[in-house]
């Protein structure tokens, strides 16, 4: 018996993970306990898409424990020591503002969490590969440094810059304001790679630019494209934050990111980063992201413009996703961003 371990996986990327390793023939172990309802309200519960999974998958056993719950982890991972081939770590406290609000809830979602799983991957299936969903706000405010260059739509990197075609691994974390959110992120981004390097596990953190599709419960403080659409569709207000909605962010598919993580899975390395995210493939600015919006919805969006950005947010990011597609060269992107507003349209029409 093969089985995968996937934590949030209820939410965009877990429920794309579980899917995905659950029709190659693995068992799924699901470890959700819809924190997400609590730290955004339930209009971004995700215990509709666990009813889905619960539904649909016939090899899908649910586990609703908190990541922090020490305890209970270490049951589910003695229940399936070296059967587990593979955890895939999706959960977390996504949010800079909410974070803001209860540190010590989001360090202890995002790092004591991370820590409690690795060191039960470590006890009990040393074998096991180990897959994280990190952020590319480890970076902190460093990208807003970068030699910006305002245009009509949307801030641009000047051509001439190495960072041009994207953000690279070389970057530094260091030296930088990364918002509480990102500080606990960071922390668990290096314990991922710690363990890999110190006791030789074959650990990747995946440094996402924003990640959607679909399947996700967007809300103000997290899920910018399905948010956006959902506000565009329903005649919802819409607030923009700061740098005159030219901001600009790349957009990965919930589908071509586990793609990735599948890739990795079949030939692992130990205490590796990857930059991956919509790349200059899949990216787009506030402004041009609500003029799609109405286009496909044929309704105007209700929006409102605040002066003050988010603590920590990007002015500008793209991802340079060359040294993952050098390291796996059959993954390949399947959607970009017109099939990705396409969906999440249907998704909210529907």
């Amino acid at each position: 018996m093969a089985v995968a371990l996937i934590t949030g996986s209820a939410g965009l990327i877990g429920s794309e993970t579980t899917k995905w390793f659950h029709q190659q023939g693995f068992d799924i172990v699901g470890i959700d306990n819809d924190l997400r309802a609590w730290f955004f309200g339930e209009q971004a519960s995700t215990a509709g898409t666990r009813q889905k999974l619960e539904t649909a998958l016939k090899r899908y056993t649910h586990q609703a424990i908190d990541i922090r719950n020490a305890d209970a982890l270490k049951e589910v991972f003695a229940r399936y020591g070296k059967d587990i081939k593979v955890v895939v770590h999706t959960a977390a406290q996504p949010s800079h503002d909410w974070a803001a609000r209860d540190p010590f809830a989001d360090f202890s979602v995002n790092a004591n969490g991370t820590l409690n799983l690795l060191e039960c991957t470590r006890q009990h299936c040393p074998e096991a590969v180990f897959i994280f969903t990190s952020t590319n706000k480890v970076y902190g405010d460093t990208p807003n440094r970068l030699p910006l260059v305002e245009q009509a739509k949307r801030w641009e990197i000047d051509s001439k810059h190495p960072f041009f075609i994207g953000i690279d691994e070389t970057m530094s974390i260091d030296q930088t304001k990364h918002s509480l959110f990102g500080a606990s992120k960071v922390a668990a981004d290096v314990l991922v790679q710690e363990y890999g390097r110190y006791f030789s596990m074959k650990t990747a953190c995946f440094r996402g630019g924003c990640l959607t599709g679909p399947a996700h419960a967007g809300t103000e403080l997290h899920g910018f494209l399905a948010y956006l659409m959902k506000c565009t569709v329903t005649g919802k207000a819409y607030r923009v934050f700061g740098y005159k909605g030219k901001q600009v962010r790349d957009n990965i598919h919930s589908h071509d990111l586990v793609a990735a993580f599948w890739e990795f899975f079949q030939a692992p390395r130990s205490g590796e980063v990857y930059n991956l995210g919509g790349s200059r493939h899949s990216n787009c600015s506030m402004l041009e992201a609500i003029e799609i919006c109405q286009q496909l919805s044929g309704r105007n969006l209700d929006w409102t413009y605040v002066e003050d950005n988010r603590i920590g947010d990007h002015i500008w990011y793209i991802s340079d996703v060359r040294r993952f597609q050098s390291h796996y060269p059959n993954w390949k992107y399947r959607y970009g961003l017109a099939e990705i507003l396409k969906e999440i349209h249907a998704a909210c029409a529907s």
